[in-house]
């Protein structure tokens, strides 16, 4: 498990994507706001960096013990919102209405998805002031599966989605 400051040196990848203009102070209070959340310390140090955007290839993915719509051993996280309203890009901001579109329990704060999956901060066990969990939401598959205690310790736990390519092993003589 990498540290969480090794980890933001370098998370975010090339390209500027869903790149929100540079956070400030006012933003993150209008967000928390907006929201109706105080959002993690530890998110908004990633975010001061770079306000979205595409995620490092060293840090594409999350790894699971158990199988996921995606994969037989983790979840994705190829990009990130930032916080703002920039040229019609997916933001934290959209979180209420993503999560009343595709009918996600609440209250959530989405970091990542697509519609079909998401990666969500999860306020719901430690309210709206609280540290929250990270949970994964399969829509089409309507599961939902813990993955970190908090954003920490998801960001600590982030690796390469091709160090767990499961078709490298299922090659090899030792896999049998």
């Amino acid at each position: 498990m990498a540290r969480f400051d090794e980890v933001t040196a370098t998370f975010w990848g090339e390209g500027l994507y869903g790149v929100q203009p540079p956070l400030t102070d006012a933003g993150v209070q209008d967000a928390e706001r907006q929201l109706g959340v105080r959002l993690p310390a530890s998110l908004l140090e990633i975010l001061w960096l770079r306000n979205g955007g595409p995620v490092a290839e060293l840090w594409n993915a999350f790894p699971t013990d158990v199988p996921t719509s995606w994969s037989e051993n983790h979840v994705p996280l190829d990009d990130m919102m930032g916080i703002g309203r920039h040229d019609g890009q997916s933001s934290l901001l959209d979180s209420p209405y993503l999560v009343q579109e595709w009918d996600l329990p609440s209250p959530l704060v989405l970091l990542s998805g697509d519609g079909h999956y998401w990666i969500a901060l999860d306020y719901r066990a430690c309210g709206e002031r609280g540290e929250p969990s990270v949970t994964w939401f399969d829509v089409d598959g309507n599961t939902e599966l813990p993955l970190a205690a908090d954003f920490q310790t998801f960001i600590e736990r982030l690796t390469a989605a091709t160090s767990l390519d499961l078709d490298d092993a299922e090659g090899s003589p030792s896999a049998s």
